[in-house]
């Protein structure tokens, strides 16, 4: 098997990172896990093996549109791919997303197929 770059899941509520998490490690992912951004930001700075990250948006304390802006003025972290993940799904908030610096959207809950298709893309 050909050794991947890990998925970095950024996400408050602990049934979330559990469920992708174990879909993720069933397609043969390996993945790390952030309850928070300020976690997520701390581990995507020391981990130089992480190749994308999922981010939720609506967290509380840094949302993902913070910690994107984080991710995309950091030299070392600019390039990440970030695919944001969230319960925001009305008119706009792709757009929204995507406008942020997230460079795939995926609505909860998830689309397994679509997140797939986004990691394949996305994917180093």
């Amino acid at each position: 098997m050909i050794a991947r770059k890990k998925i970095l899941l950024v996400d408050d509520d602990r049934r979330n990172i559990f469920a992708l998490n174990a879909v993720l490690k069933a397609r043969g992912y390996a993945c790390e896990t952030a309850s928070n951004a300020y976690e997520g930001l701390e581990k995507l700075s020391d981990d130089k093996d992480i190749g994308i990250v999922l981010m939720d948006i609506m967290m509380p304390d840094m949302d993902g549109f913070e910690a994107l802006a984080h991710i995309r003025n950091n030299p070392r972290t600019a390039s990440i791919p970030v695919i944001a993940v969230t319960a925001q799904a009305m008119v706009g908030d792709k757009e929204r997303c995507l406008a942020a610096g997230a460079n795939g959207y995926v609505s909860k809950p998830v689309d397994v197929d679509l997140l797939m298709e986004l990691l394949t893309t996305y994917m180093n």
